[in-house]
């Protein structure tokens, strides 16, 4: 029988060391001391970053964000797409290599695994002799400090939906709620599946960003590049010989960019889709050179025009910065920029206007047309306001309920209003009215269209 499909090989990745690892566990220690950390940060009275599902708020820092803040959203999303699209055309895959969480935690699951089970030599000789009583102690070790990573992960993410420290006690009490476990052992079983298990195989065969990322590539991409000139031919040789009398090239075929890749690529068989051009390759290959005595950059991170017509990194930092580069930059640039103003000219308050559908119009003592709305004010400051009410676009048009009303600090409130105008002020019809919301603390005032409608 001849199999479809390949038997997969389990890749047993070794460690390395360089610029770009330093690099690399940098975004480590950045990411997570933010994603750790931003749960336990207090602002004022409360929890820093805070989505609350239930009350329907998000609080970051200082913002109060509603539901009806959507639009920011969409924003973020927005930037996170061009930004991601940008990246690419300048560097390729950087998110993939450096700040991708399946990359961060790999890297973290793999530096647990070394400090239990030995570096990749050692891993590859338990892992193909019979089980002792020592591999099963290191096994047991590595699992253990893997579900410990895990677990506090998936603990973690659901902080920043529930308050973490109510979680915290919640947890000790024996206490959570059913959603807060499943989504803690969700997360925290995907951290351990993935990062400690699948690996290169989310990179290689779910995540769809290896499939469409040729699609931002072009030849002047800054990718992790062999050079085929240069290393071919390739071969062992002795670390006095001339590799110009033995006809050979740079490479001297020891297979450590092999040995280092994440995902088990060759890099010198070109640029590969399950590359994720985090450049251990390239810092395993310069160790070797140095050792040999021969000039870096055998790979490195070039591009492919600069490769074939061997320009200086001048000239290949020229053709980076090139119009697809700039115009992208010029689109992030103003999103950005839209983004950030239209937060500091936020009013801190909204309002939503509700006609009342029990009665539409109604004649009341006096004489007069009275039409009644219900207006939702969301206070989105962290003190509580006192907000005046007013209301204008016919003649005569009064209102007649009170025009004070006080909301609790990032609170919102239904207020009924009733608006008055004389019976013969406008012709029988639907009419636009204005009503006006002012804060009395000079945070801001916010006008809604509604309609009055007079009767036939």
């Amino acid at each position: 029988m001849v199999s479809l499909y390949e038997a997969h090989q389990k890749i047993y990745p070794r460690s390395v060391s360089g610029l770009f690892s330093n690099w690399r566990w940098g975004t480590v220690f950045l990411t997570q001391l933010i994603f750790y950390g931003l749960p336990w940060l207090e602002w004022g009275q409360r929890q820093a970053v805070l989505f609350d599902l239930g009350a329907r708020r998000f609080y970051i820092f200082g913002l109060v964000l509603y539901p009806q803040d959507f639009i920011y959203l969409t924003g973020i999303l927005v930037i996170s797409a061009l930004s991601l699209f940008l990246f690419t055309a300048v560097a390729g895959r950087l998110w993939c290599g450096y700040a991708c969480p399946q990359t961060v935690y790999t890297e973290i699951f793999l530096w647990l695994e070394k400090q239990t089970e030995g570096d990749r030599s050692a891993r590859m000789r338990r892992d193909a002799g019979p089980w002792t009583a020592n591999k099963i102690l290191r096994k047991f070790a590595k699992h253990f400090l893997w579900l410990a990573v895990a677990v506090w992960t998936g603990f973690t993410f659901v902080g920043f939906f529930t308050p973490i420290k109510e979680l915290g006690t919640e947890v000790f009490q024996l206490q959570m709620g059913s959603w807060e476990i499943f989504w803690s052992l969700f997360y925290g079983f995907a951290t351990y599946g993935n990062a400690g298990f699948m690996r290169e195989q989310v990179c290689k065969h779910m995540c769809p960003y290896a499939r469409f990322q040729s699609a931002m590539f072009d030849r002047d991409t800054l990718i992790v590049t062999y050079d085929e000139e240069r290393g071919e031919p390739r071969g062992a040789r002795s670390k006095r010989a001339d590799p110009a009398t033995l006809n050979l090239g740079a490479c001297v075929d020891c297979s450590l960019c092999v040995q280092v890749c994440p995902t088990g690529i060759d890099i010198r068989k070109g640029l590969q889709y399950e590359c994720i051009g985090c450049g251990a390759c390239a810092d395993v290959c310069d160790t070797v050179m140095d050792k040999l005595g021969y000039a870096r950059g055998l790979v490195k991170y070039s591009t492919q025009n600069a490769i074939s017509q061997h320009w200086t990194k001048g000239q290949t930092l020229r053709h980076v910065l090139r119009p697809r580069v700039l115009v992208y930059s010029g689109i992030l640039g103003s999103v950005v920029l839209a983004m950030v103003v239209s937060l500091a000219m936020r009013t801190p308050f909204k309002v939503d206007v509700v006609r009342d559908r029990g009665v539409l119009a109604r004649i009341v003592d006096g004489g007069r047309l009275e039409n009644v709305y219900r207006l939702q004010i969301m206070n989105a400051t962290e003190t509580s306001q006192h907000f005046t009410l007013s209301v204008d676009g016919l003649p005569g048009l009064v209102l007649a309920s009170e025009p004070d009303v006080m909301i609790e600090s990032t609170q919102a409130r239904w207020v009924a209003v009733r608006v008055q105008a004389p019976y013969d002020v406008a012709p029988a019809g639907s009419h636009t009215i204005h009503f006006q919301i002012a804060a009395q603390n000079s945070v801001g005032s916010v006008s809604e269209k509604s309609v009055f409608i007079i009767p036939r």
